[in-house]
């Protein structure tokens, strides 16, 4: 990864204002799914087994 120190000025004031936005921004609550897979999430991802078939989307 490219050390901060070497990105333009512009560059570093977009990665620290990102970072605030990240601290400030609430944490994101997933609704509990009824009959879903158990893991983690499959779209996530990119794919989605059920009964033995997986779809690309």
């Amino acid at each position: 990864m490219t050390d901060r120190k070497d990105l333009p000025p512009a560059a570093q004031r977009a990665l620290a204002e990102a970072e605030e936005r990240r601290k400030a921004a609430a944490p994101l609550d997933l609704p509990v799914e009824l009959g879903g897979r158990d893991g983690p999430e499959p779209v996530r991802y990119g794919d989605y087994e059920k009964k033995g078939l997986c779809v690309d989307f």
